[in-house]
């Protein structure tokens, strides 16, 4: 009898639309904030909130309010401090976008050449605006760790937030304030295994969230998408896109498996001992044992050629993007989001070094390693196969492949010595010798 009671005064209080706390809470918690409830809402609280026109400024607060008690109370952690949140449209923050970073084509010749490597960004594109155009429509908000706010994406003029968003960003929010968000990854694959940590358990949490919005909490509608940007799949690069979102994809997976050994108390010290690599967010059974090998390559250019000035004066790429790699030059039929394929599971490390010559030309040695020599194979032969069947590339000689047109046209050496597998690439045949003398 109490709890059909208790039932039926909460629709009564739903459907009014009065922000009073339900049964069973008091208006605000004894002794100050707990977990649960934030700024005067608890966690199951409704919001007077009409979400066709937007939201105003005091509806957007109750909002935030509400979602901060409620990733408090899945996440078993408290915020520290109110966390703002401004609305912008799609075409300002592509603005935004455009004015903080893109560089355009030849913005960064190093990088460049790393994701020519992975035969996703041609000569045609910089690599700096690839990424850029991928993420201005696909983000559908982000928090700034140095201004401590969130920004979501509406895709109408008018400030529409998608809960979606809302929770996984204030996720990131208390990441930062209770365990820090700073640092910089050296490496693409770092990039991506630390942000599988980060984005794995923002989407595990999010997909918490709205299972108990489905079943057990009242909350405010999802904005539909008209397809004019957000979660668009990288229209303009696909396989840029794959990259990026791999933490997205992968990382729920791994946070759900190190939860499911030791609670929060498990993935809290995630933050502190990041996976070593895309490997192993893939794999969570190779996590922490199963380390990538480290992988130096030799310079053996001559007087034309040279390498780069950065430190480190490689990058490793690692087996997430290795795997877009395959799938976008279509040497595997797997799941695009399994990120799991005969020619890239074999992994175990890699170093691209970029070079330029003084022409402004540029060229690279990818040099990679793998579990067994069969990996090592399939990866070499994959890689020639997309060359050959992919960009059109012709064999004069040996291991030497020339792509004639297009924008991956270069000259390449793929050689596989037992595990390892070298890649050179350079303008012309006779320019692989000058970057890397064969033996």
């Amino acid at each position: 009898m109490r709890r059909a009671l208790a039932l039926a005064l909460a629709l009564l209080v739903a459907l009014a639309g009065c922000s009073v706390p339900f049964l069973g809470h008091p208006e605000e918690p004894p002794g100050g904030d707990t977990i649960g409830w934030e700024n005067g809402y608890w966690y199951d609280d409704p919001v007077d909130v009409t979400t066709d026109d937007g939201l105003n400024e005091s509806e957007l607060d109750a909002v935030t309010a509400r979602a901060m008690a409620r990733v408090e109370r899945i996440r078993d952690r408290e915020f520290e401090s109110t966390v703002p949140v401004d609305v912008i449209s799609r075409a300002e923050y592509r603005n935004r976008s455009r004015s903080n970073g893109s560089a355009g084509p030849g913005g960064d010749p190093w990088n460049d050449q790393v994701w020519e490597a992975l035969l996703l960004v041609g000569e045609s594109e910089g690599s700096d605006e690839a990424i850029s155009d991928t993420q201005g429509d696909s983000v559908l908000g982000y928090y700034s760790s140095g201004e401590d706010r969130i920004v979501v994406v509406s895709e109408t003029d008018t400030p529409v937030v998608d809960r979606k968003t809302l929770s996984h960003e204030l996720v990131h929010a208390l990441q930062d304030q209770q365990f820090g968000l700073g640092g910089s990854p050296r490496t693409q694959d770092t990039q991506l295994s630390h942000s599988g940590v980060i984005e794995g358990e923002a989407n595990y949490i999010q997909n918490t969230y709205e299972q108990r919005c489905e079943n057990r909490w009242s909350c405010i509608g999802t904005p539909a998408r008209d397809g004019g940007g957000g979660g668009g799949g990288g229209r303009d690069n696909p396989g840029v896109f794959t990259v990026l979102i791999q933490p997205y994809i992968s990382g729920p997976g791994f946070v759900d498996r190190v939860y499911e050994r030791g609670g929060w108390d498990a993935v809290d010290a995630l933050h502190g001992d990041y996976p070593d690599s895309s490997e192993q967010v893939i794999h969570p059974e190779r996590y922490p044992d199963e380390t990538p090998v480290s992988v130096t390559v030799a310079d053996r250019s001559n007087a034309e050629w040279d390498r780069f000035d950065r430190d480190p004066v490689g990058d490793t790429v690692g087996e997430a993007s290795v795997f877009a790699t395959m799938y976008h030059n279509d040497r595997t039929s797997a799941d695009r989001h399994s990120y799991v394929s005969r020619p890239s599971e074999g992994w175990a490390g890699d170093t691209v070094v970029p070079y330029r010559d003084g022409s402004g030309g540029g060229g690279y040695v990818w040099e990679s390693r793998w579990d067994t020599e069969r990996d090592a194979r399939q990866f070499a032969d994959a890689y020639r196969g997309a060359l050959t069947e992919e960009h059109g590339a012709s064999n004069p000689r040996g291991d030497v492949y020339v792509v004639p047109d297009g924008p991956f046209a270069d000259a390449f050496r793929v050689v596989r010595e037992g595990r390892t597998v070298r890649i050179v690439n350079g303008p012309t045949v006779s320019d692989l010798d000058g970057i890397h003398r064969s033996n």
